[in-house]
């Protein structure tokens, strides 16, 4: 199988504002002044990036187990370094799960085939990060 190309322009708007537009043609805004926080920095959306990546995995294979999800949510903390280049060092990855009897082992498994087989942009950046993941289930009353 061939590999795939993707392709991102950014454009310099000004004033450290930046503009992306994704393969699939979709834009965003980037800001990079600290004081402003108009929008997302790249450093945010890396670890929006890595989230959304084991979220769409988790789900999708809750969803094949037939467990009853009835939300879902993750939350990533990331750690970088002092010093330059300030990249990152350390993300945990926590799985929230609201359901009715979810499965504590069903849901391990899916986080670990996200963690070790699925998720494309954690394989990217785990030869330089270190990835931890947890996870919380809790039992919703039968509607």
């Amino acid at each position: 199988m061939a590999d795939i190309t993707y392709k991102t322009i950014i454009k310099d708007a000004g004033d450290e504002l930046l503009i992306a537009t994704t393969s699939s043609n979709y834009s965003l805004i980037l800001d990079t002044k600290s004081d402003r926080r108009s929008a997302p920095t790249p450093v945010e959306l890396l670890l929006v990036a890595v989230a959304g990546c084991t979220a769409v995995d988790v789900v999708s294979i809750m969803e094949k187990k037939r467990q009853t999800i009835t939300d879902y949510r993750v939350e990533i903390t990331g750690e970088r370094r002092a010093e330059h280049p300030r990249s990152f060092t350390k993300m945990h990855i926590h799985h929230i799960v609201y359901g009715h009897d979810v499965s504590e082992q069903a849901l391990a498994h899916a986080i670990e085939l996200s963690d070790t087989k699925y998720c494309s942009v954690a394989a990217t950046v785990r030869p330089t990060v270190e990835i931890t993941t947890t996870y919380e289930i809790h039992e919703n009353a039968a509607e």
